[in-house]
């Protein structure tokens, strides 16, 4: 997945894309889990986490155009 300083310079779409794929691979995780089919358990935490970092990217973003772009 991307970096947070890719994250960071993404545009909205970009950002709503990764979350859309991310929230898929979630759920994939999930039916793997409830099968006892799941290769990687560690996964489920680093996909928890990127989703948490994607939505804080586009709250910041939110709040910054809201601000008018200024820092």
């Amino acid at each position: 997945m991307m970096q947070l300083q890719d994250m960071r310079k993404s545009t909205t779409e970009q950002l709503k894309d990764a979350l859309l794929k991310l929230r898929k691979e979630q759920m994939n995780l999930r039916f793997q889990k409830a099968t006892g089919q799941m290769e990687k358990p560690n996964r489920w935490r680093e996909v928890r986490r990127e989703i948490a970092q994607v939505k804080t990217v586009m709250s910041a973003q939110r709040i910054d155009a809201e601000a008018g772009g200024s820092k």
